[in-house]
């Protein structure tokens, strides 16, 4: 369905999208330029021009195959659907993930491309878009980063030191507040870059063991699923069942792209009593 040559004009075309729509307005967004969909979530007029771009080309590579993009979907839900169609293919794109740093100043935002065949990801895109680093997943034949093989850190070491995880701010504080010494001991340094896309290539390259999420919106994180497994690791939900892009938005996600940090984190997030994953109103 997707050639190599297609593969490469996607990745052409985010690097132009980012070149063209994110760059140029990065630091210079004028007061109208963003605005809240809700409290606590900014979009900006970099977010939907980056969109359209990426819509066009996508569909220019494969025509007629839908695009489920973040913010077209804020204005019709029932995009959504089209992801959990069997037999079906679509795209899934977060134009700007990462959009509050982004307008607050901060280079931590990256564009993610998605395309899902029969409600399994297939095929994976990351730019991380101020350092140009670019992530990509086929199904089956494995993961890079920047063009070389990417696994993560060594395999088998995981169990050799403290993991290095992405938590969000309010599980990190229930880790510290919950697990026991012997238990905390097996957590090094959690933070949060507050861009998903950015998270997986950390992983990719090593840097890190694991990300953890509450919500599992699909385009900041069907792309990235991909490549852990195609890495050798995995993306499971809380409940420990198989990540999918269709899953609720609650069922929450670990990923790794080494199996037994996979295991640990699980097993760690089972020991504490989380009551705020429980799910919100939205």
């Amino acid at each position: 369905m997707l050639t190599d040559g297609d593969s490469d004009r996607v990745a052409e075309l985010i690097r132009e999208t980012a070149a063209a729509e994110l760059l140029p307005r990065f630091g210079n967004l004028a007061e109208g330029d963003v605005r809240q969909k809700r409290p606590g979530d900014v979009v900006t007029v970099a977010d939907e021009a980056a969109e359209r771009r990426l819509a066009v080309g996508l569909a220019k590579i494969l025509p007629g195959v839908p695009v489920v993009g973040e913010e077209a979907v804020e204005k019709d839900p029932g995009l959504l659907d089209l992801i959990a169609r069997p037999d079906e293919a679509c795209w899934i794109v977060d134009p700007l993930d990462g959009t509050a740093n982004f307008a607050a100043g901060r280079d931590r935002f990256a564009i993610i491309v998605c395309l899902v065949r029969d409600t399994v990801p297939v095929a994976g895109w990351i730019l991380d878009v101020p350092r140009g680093h670019l992530a990509e997943a086929h199904r089956g034949e494995g993961a890079a980063l920047d063009g070389r093989i990417a696994k993560g850190r060594a395999p088998g070491k995981a169990q050799d030191r403290p993991l290095i995880g992405y938590v969000g701010y309010r599980i990190i504080k229930e880790f510290e507040r919950q697990l026991a010494p012997q238990q905390r001991a097996r957590l090094g340094r959690l933070s949060t870059l507050s861009c998903a896309g950015l998270e997986y290539i950390e992983l990719l390259a090593g840097r890190a063991d694991f990300n953890l999420y509450r919500m599992t919106k699909p385009w900041d994180h069907a792309a990235g699923a991909l490549m852990m497994r195609e890495a050798g690791g995995g993306s499971v939900q809380f409940n420990g069942a198989p990540y999918g892009p269709s899953q609720a938005l609650a069922a929450g996600l670990i990923s790794s792209p080494m199996t037994d940090a996979l295991d640990e984190a699980r097993a760690l997030l089972e020991a504490v009593q989380l009551p705020l994953l429980q799910p919100r109103a939205s």
